[in-house]
């Protein structure tokens, strides 16, 4: 009787595994089906950009080649809501049969709650390519996700990415949540940091004080990335906050081996709802 039980639950548990992988393939099928109309063969370059969010709709997460909008590709985060102006990270906590909930439950459990939170890896990527970009962003962090992921660190925080190759070869330059101001480049999939200045008052603890970033605030956050004539890449970061008339630069760079050509701009968060606004790119003439 009880090598009959044994056998019996031995073939239920491989029935219920080649279910769930059969739902993993599933859901890849459905999640990145190409979109009609989609698959621009290679970006263009452009030498502007304003995008204000005034026409509602939903940026979803999908595979490069199958961008559906014609100026945004959502590399990562499951998807984005633009309504009244703003454009939005997935707030709050999915359903537990949300599409995006179990397709991360699959892909990325440790970072996003098993799935209920995609928003803590949104990455925004342009279509569009640039060589000398300027990029302005204003973003609110809405709410934290504290998340038990090794991920979520003093690391993590809202990100402008330039030069943007592909997630392994870039630059970052924006606000971390232990409140310091940083540029890093990405290269090969190593991190370097270029330049790192304290910006926020406090001390960040990962449990006691996970984020130091001043929160329901409509802050706007410029990077400027340019080739110098000595051949190396100066990025220059500015901000501007809440009743303030005019950003202040507050951190410079210069990288003497540098990712060199035109590539593409972006946003990044880390570990938090955010509400984006008034991106606004164009090109840097060289002096």
């Amino acid at each position: 009787m009880t090598i009959f039980f044994e056998k019996h639950v031995f073939w239920i548990c491989i029935a219920v595994a080649a279910g769930a992988f059969g739902a993993l393939l599933f859901l890849h099928g459905f999640l990145y089906l190409p979109a009609e109309g989609a698959g621009r063969e290679a970006p263009v370059a452009t030498t502007s950009l304003s995008y204000a969010f005034d026409a509602g709709g939903m940026i979803q997460e999908t595979e490069q080649q199958d961008a559906r909008n014609p100026d945004w590709w959502l590399n990562s985060g499951g998807s984005f809501v633009i309504t009244e102006g703003t454009g939005k990270t997935i707030q709050g906590e999915l359903l537990p049969l949300h599409r995006w909930r179990l397709a991360y439950l699959f892909t990325n459990p440790v970072d996003t709650d098993n799935g209920y939170h995609p928003q803590n890896v949104f990455r925004l990527v342009s279509r569009n390519v640039w060589m000398n970009p300027q990029m302005s962003v204003s973003f609110r962090i809405v709410r934290d996700n504290l998340t038990d992921s090794p991920n979520r660190n003093e690391s993590n925080g809202v990100f402008l990415m330039n030069r943007y190759i592909d997630g392994d070869n870039l630059y970052y330059a924006g606000i971390r949540v232990d409140g310091t101001a940083v540029i890093k480049k990405k290269y090969h999939g190593v991190y370097r940091t270029l330049a790192q200045a304290p910006l926020f008052a406090g001390s960040y603890g990962r449990d006691a004080m996970p984020n130091l970033l001043p929160h329901s605030e409509w802050i706007e956050l410029t990077s400027r990335t340019m080739d110098d004539p000595d051949g190396s890449v100066v990025i220059d970061l500015f901000m501007r906050r809440a009743g303030e008339t005019e950003p202040s630069l507050i951190l410079k760079a210069a990288d003497t081996d540098p990712i060199l050509g035109k590539a593409a701009v972006g946003i990044r968060t880390d570990f938090m709802d955010v509400e984006i606004k008034d991106i606004r790119i164009s090109e840097t003439a060289v002096h």
